[in-house]
């Protein structure tokens, strides 16, 4: 019976015009409560499945979502940054009845032909670009008329939409904490530098510094570009220098740092203290005896993939709307690397 059902059907039996009924099945706002329940009680009893399609139409909505994966692909499955992210994202979508859609490359071919496919075929409600520099044609997308949200603040890009945690307030913690345990030789091994987390938690190491009236030594900042491989080097040239503690920008990096020292034959934390910034799950899973847990700053990546598709869910309802801009906090996880616990 169902099957045969029409709007006109459903609306002969409510006693409401065809319209009525489509502006119900489709959430419109402006329907007296008494109307849509009569509508809804009438769909409810003879069973009526609206056409997917046909909503989409109406909507001119398509119920998908695409998540766009940086460059690097072999992060993807390096890092557990993006495991939680996509966690929270596929969750949030499947609790709003979305769909998501996964788009991973890693030439900048690719992303030129992904970037023109999403703009000219219009088949994604909105648009997720998860830790980008945008410095490739996916920074198009921005300009493009498209709901589109950032994860990690765009550098150059003031009138993008993005969520991030307060990656600057978190350095500045880690180092304070540092300090607090009497550390004053403090390096750092900074993330990407083209990127705003890179270049906030660098900026909150030498908050931290300038705090405390500590020097800055160039010689003790060094690049690791949230790269296992260049993170490992980095701490092996940087031990002349003497630090007595590593702020790392990233967990993956702290543990090659922990890796090189212990390859070094040095002790953590009696020899050199570390800290990292994430909080994955592999933080408090080092080898015990070898690579101790690792104190860190914990962002909480999973609600923030939550709160990702929320915020553009919102951007998608409201397009007229200022940049939303939201900043989650963060927390320090003390564990024995540092030094402050047993």
């Amino acid at each position: 019976m169902s099957g045969k059902l029409t709007l006109e059907k459903i609306g002969e039996l409510a006693g409401v015009s065809r319209a009525t009924v489509s502006r119900v099945i489709n959430n419109h706002p402006n329907i007296r409560e008494e109307v849509r329940q009569r509508v809804l009680a009438v769909i409810a009893t003879t069973g009526y499945q609206p056409n997917q399609a046909a909503r989409s139409l109406a909507s001119n909505r398509t119920g998908l979502l695409g998540l766009v994966v940086p460059r690097v692909m072999q992060t993807l499955f390096t890092d557990l940054y993006y495991p939680r992210l996509l966690e929270g994202v596929s969750q949030a979508c499947n609790e709003s009845n979305y769909t998501l859609t996964l788009f991973i490359f890693h030439t900048e071919a690719e992303e030129q032909q992904l970037a023109a496919q999403i703009m000219r075929q219009g088949f994604l409600d909105g648009v997720i670009i998860a830790g980008l520099h945008l410095d490739g044609s996916l920074n198009q997308l921005l300009h493009s008329g498209k709901p589109v949200l950032v994860i990690g603040e765009p550098l150059d890009y003031p009138q993008a939409s993005f969520v991030d945690v307060d990656n600057r307030a978190g350095a500045y913690t880690a180092v304070s904490h540092l300090i607090s345990l009497g550390h004053r030789r403090i390096a750092t091994i900074t993330g990407r530098l083209d990127m705003a987390a890179g270049q906030q938690r660098r900026q909150g190491y030498l908050d931290a510094l300038q705090e405390y009236n500590l020097p800055i030594d160039e010689a003790l900042i060094v690049a690791g570009d949230f790269e296992q491989e260049k993170a490992y080097r980095a701490t092996l040239d940087m031990l002349p220098q003497n630090p007595d503690a590593i702020f790392v920008a990233s967990d993956s990096m702290a543990l090659s740092t922990l890796q090189a020292l212990a390859d070094a034959g040095l002790q953590v934390p009696e020899d050199v203290a570390v800290v990292g910034f994430d909080d994955l799950t592999l933080a408090d899973t080092a080898v015990p005896f070898i690579l101790p847990p690792l104190t860190t700053i914990r962002q909480p990546i999973r609600r923030m993939g939550v709160l990702t598709v929320e915020t553009l869910l919102d951007i998608i309802k409201h397009p007229q709307a200022p940049p939303r801009r939201v900043i989650l906090p963060t927390e320090l996880i003390v564990r024995q690397s540092c030094g402050a616990a047993q």
